[in-house]
């Protein structure tokens, strides 16, 4: 358990998240669309943006995710992800393109799993070289994760990563997967969110590696570490901006 003499900090001061709940939060969705295509069809050129007329980035594992959005002071959106289930029908997206595991691996069951998937920062708050569409400098002279969390893009990335925590809480998930590139997992370690490597690299929207980690031991190495952002992971109380 997190001390209670643990410092209160609020880790992203200028930035609110939230789980988009549908239907109540059907516009807030669209919103949250048009900003998928802006960022992958338009900016990353990932995805053909002749493919989606309305200008709305969405896909078939929509149906079977959370979706989680940043906001900045003025209200606009700053960042998204989406958390996916597998389902009898339809597995985790990166099953698709990574179809192989590490030697030794053996993957928990599906039913305690999600997929990190569509995570990016507003190109606004992606300012400095190095940065990378989570948002986070990959360069080797980035500054450490402390210093880091002073500027707009880590506090976005912190954000949506707390409202994913609380969630994965509360739904019974304990691991997740994400397909990213080794210098976004390299990133994620410094700031004590590690992630285990448990397939070899593939072309998926550029040299991606699967990646999983369990919430277990992220809890650990984040309270060992910095017990005050634990403490913020965990509180469920509203941030207001």
């Amino acid at each position: 358990m997190t001390p209670s003499n643990t410092e209160t900090i609020d880790y992203a001061p200028y930035f609110r998240s939230r789980e988009i709940g549908l239907p109540a939060d059907a516009e807030l969705m669209r919103r949250a669309h048009e900003f998928r295509f802006q960022v992958y069809c338009l900016e990353c050129g990932f995805l053909t943006p002749e493919n989606y007329p309305d200008q709305q980035e969405s896909d078939k594992y929509d149906r079977d995710a959370a979706h989680f959005c940043a906001s900045d002071r003025s209200g606009a959106i700053a960042g998204y992800v989406r958390l996916v289930r597998a389902t009898p029908e339809q597995s985790f997206p990166f099953r698709s393109h990574c179809t192989a595991l590490l030697d030794g691996i053996t993957l928990p069951p599906d039913s305690e799993c999600a997929e990190i998937s569509r995570l990016m920062v507003s190109q606004h708050y992606r300012r400095r070289q190095g940065d990378i569409l989570a948002g986070l400098t990959v360069t080797e002279n980035s500054v450490a994760a402390r210093q880091e969390r002073r500027n707009n893009s880590p506090q976005i990335l912190l954000s949506l990563y707390r409202q994913m925590y609380i969630y994965s809480i509360n739904n019974g998930i304990r691991y997740w997967y994400a397909a990213m590139e080794r210098s976004l997992a390299r990133a994620l370690t410094r700031m004590n969110f590690a992630f285990n490597q448990v397939g070899p690299q593939t072309d998926y929207y550029g040299p991606v590696a699967p990646y999983m980690a369990d919430l277990r031991e992220l809890e650990t190495r984040v309270g060992a570490s910095d017990p005050a952002l634990l403490a913020w992971m965990r509180s469920t109380e509203e941030i207001r901006i």
